[in-house]
């Protein structure tokens, strides 16, 4: 695997007009991440400058996408669809460049790491693996959640309900969710193509067939991915997952049991020492929720209550943008880890 030479890095974005795309590339722009090149590959340019994009207001080409034009790069985002993910993936070591997939196309893979920034990076650090899985946004927001609480208090049981966004869907949700909007506010017909039920105004406790547990795959999917980035499963933890008809940042209402004795506010200074966390402050309306955290770089948490009918019992309300905290800032605490960045 070719090292990087400076502390300035060739990037390669594959999907800039993606949903993803658009957010690790704002990112990028906005965190002024010292780079030696950064360019832009789409499946679906056949020809050279038939498509321009845009980077720190300077134009760029989105160039055809081929395994040699990634060959020896020090770092590609994968943020296309999936097939091109897992194609461009697989090719990350014979092709000497380090990829991170930002379309959770990996993630039930056991041989590619599995990587929430702050939570479990170091071991990148040290052997820099060709391949990098971006994990679900409920696995980021549970990861660094559980892990703060594990390292002061240590947690014996943990139980999330999760509300789901449209946008986990890509653009196909969003639009869905509001042309049904339009469509029941004015009495005309509703399309059903992405969700199999009315999601505007509505709630659905399940989107796919479930499993033989009874679980959708997607839910035994984020349980897997949490347990995975905590490590030795010291944890019982479960969760259910409901698609809520919200645009963008997934709300979890979380359930946790700690190993001794604290009150609320020993739980808030816990996570206070965590930057990701942010509590409302004076001049706040002090309500979290999706409008909160929507374009937000932070997970919003609301008040902790602590459980009287449950010893060390814990009700803790956590909001965070799928595509910003939830994917692209992870993706990018991914990138600072691998380039020596602390």
């Amino acid at each position: 695997m070719a090292q990087a030479k400076s502390r300035k890095p060739r990037l390669a974005l594959v999907g800039p007009e993606s949903l993803k795309g658009k957010e690790i590339l704002g990112v990028l722009n906005a965190k002024k991440f010292p780079l030696a090149s950064f360019e832009f590959y789409d499946p679906d340019v056949e020809q050279e400058y038939s498509k321009l994009g845009q980077f720190r207001d300077e134009a760029k080409v989105i160039h055809a996408l081929t395994p040699a034009s990634l060959e020896g790069l020090d770092l590609v985002f994968l943020a296309a669809d999936a097939k091109t993910n897992l194609q461009y993936g697989r090719l990350a070591a014979d092709k000497d460049y380090r990829a991170v997939d930002l379309g959770e196309t990996f993630n039930a893979d056991a041989e590619v790491p599995l990587i929430v920034a702050g939570v479990n990076d170091a071991a990148i650090r040290k052997t820099k693996p060709a391949l990098i899985a971006n994990p679900n946004p409920a696995t980021i927001m549970l990861s660094h959640l559980l892990h703060s609480l594990r390292a002061d208090f240590g947690v014996a049981k943990a139980i999330a309900f999760v509300l789901e966004p449209v946008s986990a869907y890509a653009e196909e949700g969003i639009q869905e969710l509001a042309e049904q909007s339009y469509a029941l506010l004015g009495s005309t017909a509703m399309c059903k193509k992405v969700f199999p039920d009315q999601v505007a105004f509505n709630l659905l406790s399940g989107t796919a067939k479930p499993e033989k547990n009874g679980f959708s795959a997607l839910e035994n999917r984020v349980l897997a991915e949490v347990r995975r980035v905590l490590g030795p499963a010291d944890i019982s933890l479960s969760l259910s997952i409901v698609l809520a008809p919200v645009f963008h940042t997934y709300a979890i209402m979380s359930y946790v049991e700690i190993g001794r004795e604290a009150s609320a506010p020993d739980l808030e200074a816990c996570l206070k020492k965590n930057d990701i966390f942010r509590f409302p402050v004076a001049g706040d309306t002090g309500v979290v929720s999706p409008v909160t955290a929507a374009g937000k770089d932070r997970i919003f948490v609301g008040p902790i209550k602590k459980d009287t009918a449950i010893p060390r019992g814990f009700w803790i309300w956590i909001v965070a943008d799928n595509l910003t905290v939830g994917s692209a800032l992870n993706a990018y605490g991914i990138a600072r880890a691998l380039f020596g960045e602390p």
